[in-house]
């Protein structure tokens, strides 16, 4: 056996390297594994890390983005203002429904905005690049790459032990769509896939813009009259077998994988990203330089999950009505010894990761409450609803 570490964090996403740079304030026995070769090379390198507020009227979610956002945003600046963009976003509706919901929008916008052309223009839009702000948050965790972890297991005296050969007394899960190491039926995630761009033009963008697509501020090329601007990002929910899904998902390279996302759609994909771009923009002497695809795991509520996981079997075995679904109490739900996660986040990785990874770290070292909207005990009580509703109907058809 190696060493045992404090924290083994399983993801080197946006998540994971926040995760492991939030926690390296507490301890400095810290691992960071990740199949790839690199962080920030799955859904997060695929990202167009735009950080922008989310438009709506009052509800749970556009609080949590908000606050993130806030937080997030003012994370990278104290990171190092030289990885942060911080040029603006223009949000433009695209059609006339869509701006009359801007319109009933306004009373409750979260930042000063001002009217751009056919919208509006928000100064705290800003963006980062993925591959630079993770590798920053981590230069000084140990990290294990190009490491699959096939074997996950805890022993009696509640170790965990990957593959037979590291321990650590505590494991977070930040691995995005991939969740087979979490085994419980509750945890129900999906997987969006998506597609970003990198292009090279003549045109100079000078902000960010968000319509059907989002476009980036331009970005000199070094020795030449070209611009690299960024544009993204598709959403693709395969129809496939999920073995299929999976095994994209497992591939340590998901852009040298054929069997959903072939070169037919990433050729649609980029000249639909180009026409959507051009709608909001021209483009002149436009060329694909690079193409990142990654799958954006979201949940059925949209909130990302948090916090220690359920043990469905033990807390069954201990309360056996809780499969009727209803008079579910947090305190009868037991949880599975030392194992965290972070899920869920969606298209909005680059502005929740930040800001989730400190509400975790706060919970697992000073034992700060995480709001029960953020935590897995909803996805249980939820799935305990369902068991209930199937048994019903197995015993009709019984009948």
């Amino acid at each position: 056996m190696n060493k045992e570490f404090d924290y083994i964090v399983i993801g080197a996403g946006i998540a994971g390297c926040c995760l492991a740079y939030f926690l390296s304030k507490y301890s400095k026995s810290i691992l960071l594994i990740d199949r790839n070769s690199q962080v920030a090379f799955g859904a997060s390198g695929a990202a167009g890390a735009f950080l922008s507020p989310l438009l709506g009227k009052p509800n749970d979610f556009k609080d949590l983005v908000t606050k993130s956002l806030i937080f997030s945003t003012n994370f990278y600046k104290n990171l190092g203002e030289e990885l942060v963009s911080n040029c603006g976003v223009c949000r433009i509706p695209k059609n006339e429904e869509d701006r009359d919901k801007f319109e009933s929008y306004k009373p409750y916008m979260d930042f000063k905005y001002t009217q751009m052309n056919d919208g509006y223009f928000f100064e705290i839009g800003s963006q980062v690049t993925p591959s630079l702000i993770c590798e920053k948050l981590t230069e000084n965790i140990e990290k294990k790459l190009s490491y699959n972890v096939i074997k996950l297991e805890q022993n009696e005296n509640s170790t965990w032990i990957i593959n037979d050969e590291i321990c650590a007394k505590n494991i977070i899960l930040t691995t995005g769509a991939d969740v087979k190491h979490i085994k419980e039926e509750y945890f129900d995630i999906r997987g969006v896939w998506g597609q970003k761009i990198d292009v090279s033009t003549t045109t100079e963008t000078k902000i960010n813009y968000h319509k059907e697509c989002s476009v980036s501020k331009a970005s000199k090329i070094e020795n030449s009259d070209l611009y690299k601007i960024s544009i993204g990002a598709t959403h693709h929910k395969f129809n496939c077998d999920k073995n299929i899904c999976n095994y994209c998902i497992e591939t340590a390279n998901i852009n040298a994988c054929s069997r959903c996302y072939n070169d037919s759609i990433i050729n649609n994909d980029s000249a639909k990203l180009i026409a959507l771009a051009n709608d909001i923009i021209k483009l002149e002497n436009v060329e694909v330089i690079d193409v990142k695809i990654g799958a954006r795991a979201s949940s059925n509520d949209y909130f990302p999950m948090l916090g220690a996981l359920v043990d469905s079997k033990k807390s069954i075995e201990k309360y056996p009505h809780l499969l009727n679904g209803t008079h579910i109490k947090n305190s009868m739900l037991e949880t599975i010894n030392n194992l965290y996660v972070i899920n869920g986040v969606g298209g909005r990785g680059f502005v929740l990761s930040p800001y989730l990874a400190n509400k975790l770290v706060e919970y697992i070292i000073n034992n700060k409450e995480i709001e029960e909207e953020l935590t897995t005990y909803r996805l249980f009580k939820r799935w305990a609803k369902k068991q209930k509703t199937k048994n019903k109907k197995q015993k009709i058809g019984k009948t």
